[in-house]
């Protein structure tokens, strides 16, 4: 079972993108970001017709999540993160994919820091914390993946010093991303390339690119009854090349079911 995560930066300005993309990788279950679209302008045939069912939680010019799966639709459990009723931003979806819970979510960024936008960020992360720490504790086996924006070590950033002022790379988001990998969590990619070179997101400026000077922020955390069945993860690093396309590249891993 191939999973993908890929934050789109706008579903609309990148559906020609994400379509290749889906044709080209096949993923079973794709989690999206980004989508800054409101629910009911979510391009579903489009995306039926590329053979692939849709949940999704759209936001007018910002923020949205979806969940796809190919061949059928998937039946979604959660919707937003409890915990804080006058958040209205679009940030979260759960759904129940072949037995397995998938939650795809877009963390929020959190610059500039200090600021009431950090502390959203630090908010949001204690719930989704909670939520986390329910999931592990199910008998259902879990996946949780998205845009984290959070560089969890040093080698997660090309020249990590010019990210320390960053929200991304603050000791308080990194923190709290290891408190989510105590709770028993493993980080598919670091696992399986625990030493490697790993990024997920290239600037759009100054070539980051074309210079590799990029940053992993898209990750899967897996929970304990997944983690002897990853055979495989890594970055479709290709797809940033492609014209059009969105500043982060799709990441994937792949179970042995």
């Amino acid at each position: 079972m191939k999973i993908a995560t890929y934050n789109v930066n706008s579903v609309h300005a990148r559906l020609p993108v994400l379509l290749r993309w889906l044709e080209q990788a096949q993923p079973d279950v794709a989690c999206l970001q980004e989508l800054k679209t409101p629910g009911e302008k979510f391009p579903l045939e489009a995306i039926e017709a590329a053979g692939y069912g849709a949940i999704w939680h759209g936001q007018k010019s910002w923020n949205g999540v979806a969940i796809l799966v190919r061949g059928s639709t998937p039946q979604e459990v959660q919707r937003g993160l409890p915990g804080d009723p006058e958040d209205l931003h679009s940030r979260y979806i759960e759904a129940l994919v072949n037995g397995i819970r998938v939650g795809c979510l877009y963390l929020p960024n959190g610059n500039p820091a200090p600021g009431p936008k950090f502390d959203y960020k630090l908010r949001w992360f204690e719930r989704f914390t909670i939520r986390a720490a329910e999931l592990i504790a199910t008998d259902t086996p879990v996946v949780l993946t998205g845009d984290y924006n959070v560089i969890p070590t040093d080698m997660d950033a090309y020249k990590p010093e010019r990210w320390v002022d960053d929200a991304l790379f603050k000791p308080e988001s990194r923190a709290a991303y290891q408190r989510l990998l105590a709770q028993g969590w493993t980080d598919a990619l670091r696992s399986l390339h625990p030493t490697e070179t790993i990024y997920t997101y290239w600037d759009y400026f100054r070539g980051a690119f074309e210079r590799n000077a990029g940053i992993r922020i898209d990750h899967f955390l897996i929970s304990p009854k997944l983690a002897g069945s990853l055979t495989a993860a890594g970055v479709d690093r290709d797809v940033r090349g492609w014209e059009k396309t969105s500043d982060h590249a799709p990441t994937w891993i792949e179970l042995a079911l």
